[in-house]
């Protein structure tokens, strides 16, 4: 019974195409919770993506949610929180298993060998966006509400945030990383999380198009061949594009991201809250109420980032996440917003010129080798 009630949290199908190829599809299905990834889920989909990876006969996969309300919410912190209340002051074993493997899971998207396409409609924040980030084909529709809100937990922008944060147009991952903000799908259009905008109502006309492909063995004609369905059904859903908050006000967020230290940065976005702009007016308001440690660790990961390949991200990002699970402030904003929900978290410091240098550093400091991290063999195997 418990291996049936498991298998449900993931569906998976796969359809055969008008030539007798086949198609993957997986769902995340857990509607009630947003979808939101647990332990069980990653643990579904690794072996099947693997598997549908090595199988000559699947050309694509399809990777969605359950329900209209979300792809994927983020990950499960309720789990975590309580991983934490077990093993106060250390990193908890719970919590190194889950980012590992998610982790994993991750990297195994961004690199995987066929098309790939994730259905991004409702809400995808945290580790959803880990999951929708890395593939080749990522489409947004008009309920797309994409964003990294990890400053609202004192955790950070994790699952290749370092990776794909910096490679936004200038300044927009750093302002999106501080302040959490929500964008829609020509947002993420525009910040390069996206590739196609499809309208929802169109999703099941669209499926049994890519059933009609006449798919072959060379990848990178499947590929241009799901590009070019894509763009057509685009072309179709146009008139429902919502406004882009971010390309409207990116002369803005250049100038308030320029400066040369955190302490600035966070002033000049502060300095921004009389203007007459609910976006803005949003994200400043979550800046100003989340931690100042994650506003560090932000800083941090996309100075640190820049230079890093996406392996290397994922390792630093485990490193960082584990510090997270022992440091108490991740601990203190998930019970504030999802325990206890008073939404009072006390954080440790109350600005950002308050948190020391030492204390930023410590988040960065290796907990394993370089031989004997969990992410070691990434890339290699």
């Amino acid at each position: 019974m418990q291996d049936m009630e498991q298998q449900a949290l993931v569906e998976f199908t796969e359809r055969t195409t008008a030539n007798g190829k086949r198609i993957g599809h997986a769902t995340l299905n857990k509607p009630k919770a947003l979808n939101a990834l647990n332990l069980s889920m990653i643990r579904l989909l690794m072996p099947q993506m693997l598997a549908w990876q090595q199988d000559e006969d699947i050309v694509a996969v399809i990777l969605d949610g359950s329900g209209d309300k979300a792809f994927c919410a983020g990950g499960d912190v309720v789990a975590m929180h309580n991983a934490m209340l077990e093993q106060p002051g250390e990193v908890p074993r719970a919590l190194e298993v889950f980012f590992t493997e998610e982790y994993r899971l991750d990297y195994l998207l961004h690199t995987f060998n066929k098309p790939l396409l994730v259905w991004g409609n409702g809400i995808v924040m945290g580790g959803g966006l880990g999951l929708m980030s890395g593939a080749s084909h990522r489409i947004v529709t008009e309920t797309s509400r994409i964003a990294m809100p990890e400053i609202t937990i004192g955790l950070y922008p994790d699952v290749g945030g370092s990776w794909f944060l910096n490679r936004m147009p200038a300044g927009c991952g750093l302002f999106l990383g501080l302040t959490g903000a929500s964008i829609n799908a020509t947002d993420a259009l525009y910040v390069k999380l996206a590739d196609h905008f499809i309208s929802h109502a169109l999703k099941d006309d669209f499926i049994e198009q890519m059933l009609a492909i006449k798919w072959g063995g060379t990848q990178t004609l499947n590929h241009e061949k799901l590009s070019g369905l894509c763009a057509q059904f685009q072309r179709d859903s146009q008139s429902q594009l919502p406004r882009c908050n971010v390309k409207e006000h990116h002369s803005l967020i250049e100038q308030v991201t320029r400066h040369n230290s955190l302490e600035e940065v966070v002033s000049a976005i502060q300095a921004l809250e009389p203007m007459q702009d609910n976006w803005l007016a949003r994200a400043v308001q979550t800046l100003n109420a989340g931690s100042s440690v994650t506003a560090h660790l932000v800083w941090e990961q996309l100075k640190r980032g820049r230079a890093l390949s996406l392996e290397d991200c994922f390792r630093m990002e485990l490193n960082l996440s584990c510090r997270c699970g022992e440091a108490g402030e991740f601990q203190e904003g998930v019970r504030a917003l999802l325990i206890d929900k008073d939404n009072q978290p006390k954080w440790r410091y109350e600005s950002v010129a308050d948190v020391p240098a030492d204390i930023v550093e410590g988040f960065f400091k290796p907990i394993w080798d370089a031989q004997q991290h969990p992410l070691a063999a990434l890339g290699k195997e």
